[in-house]
């Protein structure tokens, strides 16, 4: 399993509160010559992390896209490695939450990952359960 991957699947802390969130955005832009890289799940992956103004943006949207469509007091869809020194950051999509909290086989995948490491093609790596495509097949052959 690659080192992306392993990061992955390991331990994430939820980031519950908005101030907590603020608090993420500012310990990433602080980060001195540390780069992330920015991949959306179903776009291809980044072959190189993005630059200060391209994570700027990306921070700057994504904060206003969880805060206007996650439409709760609190965040609990955000999940980082270590708060005081982030590396590995999950943002799941407001509108495609599924069972991101407790346990599940097959969690949904992310919205967004940024990470110090390459990532590796989340839908590839995690495709759909073969049930699910036995019944796709059922419905259209």
């Amino acid at each position: 399993m690659s080192e992306f991957l392993s990061k992955y699947r390991g331990f994430l802390a939820g980031v519950m509160k908005w101030d907590d969130l603020s608090a993420l955005w500012l310990q990433i832009r602080r980060q001195p010559e540390s780069r992330w890289y920015v991949y959306a799940i179903g776009e291809p992956v980044p072959e190189s992390p993005a630059s200060d103004e391209q994570l700027d943006q990306f921070i700057d949207s994504i904060d206003r896209l969880l805060h206007e469509e996650h439409e709760h007091d609190y965040c609990g869809i955000v999940y980082v490695d270590n708060v005081t020194s982030p590396t590995f950051v999950k943002i799941y999509d407001p509108n495609n939450l599924g069972v991101v909290c407790g346990y599940s086989d097959n969690p949904p995948l992310p919205g967004w990952v940024m990470s110090h490491l390459a990532p590796v093609d989340l839908q590839q790596a995690f495709p759909p359960p073969a049930n699910r495509k036995r019944w796709w097949k059922r419905i259209f052959s």
